[in-house]
């Protein structure tokens, strides 16, 4: 089956296995210690099951790498699918509807197709390697914003050092912080954010590799701390920090990181 149309329904499976546990107490209810060696809530496995059972029946890849359950082979010659399956959890548990199904696929170490559908209002993101990046089948591009002053920028707010972001905060226009790095790197390919800083270095590939295509293929940029090129392990338990931008503010930001 075609990449994307099996993403479709695989999305289509997750929204309606987890719809009576968003914005629920029960949702976020902990049910084991996942791969990733964080809290598994109930949201996540529902969501995640629901993905390994479709890709038992259709045959897609020869290994998934996942947040929860970690590595999972399956028969077969395909490539790696990375998945997130609810990217976001805080905000479904919440019920802010600010959360995404994060599936990519890869091949030889090279990620080939992205996914990126937001759970709450059904807005989907892909991209195809050196072909196109798209939101609902529309082209997207990111944002010709290229001076600090008037950029709008995401940062992920849990659990680090503010210290390190203080200069580049004084020079922006706006911060946001919104809680699903799959889809603040979408929003950077589409425009609606300049950039997006990660500095927790807990970001894993799962978190990253759909959206890192989907930014880089409209245009975006994305690198380490450093401005250096970012890989990402297959590996669950290990995580990196993240810069992304539309490209053009790029070396201005690393260097206030600096």
């Amino acid at each position: 089956m075609e990449f994307l149309s099996a993403c479709n329904q695989m999305a289509e499976l997750v929204h309606e296995s987890i719809c009576d546990l968003v914005g629920t107490p029960e949702g976020g209810e902990i049910v084991k210690m996942g791969a990733d060696l964080t809290p598994t809530k109930k949201i996540d496995q529902v969501a995640e099951d629901c993905i390994i059972t479709y890709l038992q029946e259709h045959p897609l890849c020869s290994l998934l790498i996942s947040e929860e359950a970690g590595k999972v082979g399956f028969e077969g010659n395909g490539g790696t699918i990375f998945l997130d399956p609810v990217d976001g959890t805080f905000n479904a548990v919440a019920g802010i509807p600010f959360y995404a199904l994060s599936i990519a696929y890869a091949e030889k170490g090279v990620t080939r197709q992205a996914f990126v559908r937001n759970l709450a209002s059904g807005e989907t993101f892909t991209a195809e390697k050196g072909k196109y990046a798209r939101c609902n089948g529309n082209p997207i591009k990111v944002s010709k914003v290229s001076q600090l002053d008037e950029s709008a920028m995401s940062v992920y707010g849990r659990k680090f050092d503010p210290a390190r972001m203080m200069e580049l905060g004084q020079k922006i226009r706006r911060w946001r912080l919104l809680g699903a790095s799959a889809l603040e790197l979408c929003y950077i390919g589409c425009g609606r954010v300049d950039g997006f800083v990660d500095l927790r270095g807990t970001l894993r590939v799962t978190d990253a590799a759909a959206g890192m295509l989907i930014c880089t293929e409209a245009g975006g940029k994305v690198t380490d701390l450093d401005g250096k090129s970012i890989r990402f392990p297959n590996e669950v338990t290990i995580g990196r920090c993240l810069v992304a931008t539309n490209g053009f503010l790029h070396h201005k930001v690393i260097e206030y990181l600096r």
